[in-house]
Formats: structure tokens, C-alpha cells, sequence
């Protein structure tokens, strides 16, 4: 695939789990890059792909219900991977 073109909700995901993962004195859990990654491939599994040329032309076409439509749905995607890695991890620890 042309390097111009990318999924946009790889960075919505990516931003949405960095917040997540942000405690109150403003510094980032600490996680593995696996679990990272893990969460992302969940989330983003949960979303259509978006593909776009660029991001801010795609983003400039959206309505404000539409932009905010998209950031629930990623923050709902995260939510669902965050809640599957647990659930595996009592799996795991249960059994």
C-alpha cells in the first residue's frame, strides 16, 4: 500500500489508549509494547477501516455529530479491548 494512505483510526486508537493509560500527575502507565500493541489490534478490530489520503481533508468533511460519532466508537472499541485483556488475564490466572 502507498505510504500515502493509512487507516485513520490507527491514530484515534492509538491517542484514545495513551489517554487511557494517563494517571493523574500526567505520566503513562507503564505497559509493554505488546500490550500496547495488543489493545490496539483489538480496538482496531472493532472499527470499519477509514482509509484517507490525508487526515486533516478527511476530518474538514466530517459534521461535528459525524466527529463525535467516530471518537465514541473508538473510545468504545478501546473500552472493549481493555475489558478482553482482562478478562484473558483472570482467565489465565484463574486457571
Amino acid at each position: 500500500m502507498p505510504a500515502n494512505i493509512s487507516n485513520y483510526h490507527e491514530r484515534l486508537v492509538l491517542d484514545r489508549i495513551r489517554e487511557v493509560l494517563m494517571v493523574p500527575d500526567n505520566t503513562i502507565v507503564s505497559l509493554s509494547q505488546n500490550v500496547v500493541e495488543d489493545l490496539a489490534c483489538i480496538a482496531l478490530n472493532q472499527l470499519p477501516p477509514r482509509y484517507v489520503r490525508h487526515a486533516v481533508d478527511f476530518v474538514d468533511h466530517l459534521t461535528d455529530a459525524e466527529c463525535d460519532r467516530l471518537h465514541q466508537e473508538v473510545k468504545d472499541a478501546v473500552d472493549f479491548a481493555i475489558d478482553t485483556l482482562r478478562r484473558r488475564g483472570q482467565a489465565r490466572a484463574d486457571g
